[in-house]
């Protein structure tokens, strides 16, 4: 509590030392001491269970108004199989999965209108120009994206014995983006 009497102040959510990635703990000889937990993935191969990726649900797939294909279930895909290659699927909560592949197919859908109506609007009363809605829009999916994919790949950071690859779904955002061509 601050002198004036307001709630101020404190512990902040996010804030302080962001944890070590377990190979990283591993590879250093566990300096800290603690027990690390380690997912056991070294049973036989008779004791395993093949899961297969959970269906990609129906919102994800709708027809847009623009004509356009919808991109979630794609990237949906790309990131669950991306996950499974690392053993990290189960750990992942379907809603975070499809939270972060909506927010990248609204985010790419922003960008393409973008590209097609330009960075200028006409506004509703006074006919004048005025920043385009779309850029507003795009910036705050592009902010829903990071803070998701941070979650996600935080999990799988902390989780995951071998160093984690550099070629993950994130990447392909802007490959996606720069293929876009209006003119189909």
């Amino acid at each position: 509590m601050a002198k004036d009497g307001t709630n101020r102040g404190g512990a902040q959510i996010g804030a302080g030392r962001k944890p070590k990635a377990l190979a990283e703990k591993i590879a250093n000889g566990n300096p800290g001491g603690r027990k690390l937990k380690i997912l056991d993935l070294s049973k036989d191969a008779t004791d395993l269970e093949g899961s297969d990726m959970p269906p990609v649900r129906d919102f994800m797939k709708e027809a847009q108004r623009s004509g356009l294909d919808l991109c979630a279930e794609e990237v949906f895909t790309e990131t669950y199989l991306w996950l499974k290659k690392l053993g990290c699927e189960d750990l992942i909560s379907r809603r975070m999965l499809e939270e972060y592949s909506m927010s990248v197919a609204r985010w790419i859908q922003c960008e393409m209108a973008i590209s097609q109506f330009g960075f200028l609007a006409k506004h509703p009363t006074t006919g004048a120009a005025i920043p385009s809605p779309y850029v507003a829009m795009s910036h705050a999916f592009m902010k829903q994206i990071n803070q998701s994919w941070y979650h996600i790949y935080q999990i799988v950071k902390e989780n995951c014995t071998r160093t984690i690859p550099s070629n993950n779904p994130q990447d392909d955002i802007m490959e996606r983006l720069l293929t876009y061509n209006p003119r189909r």
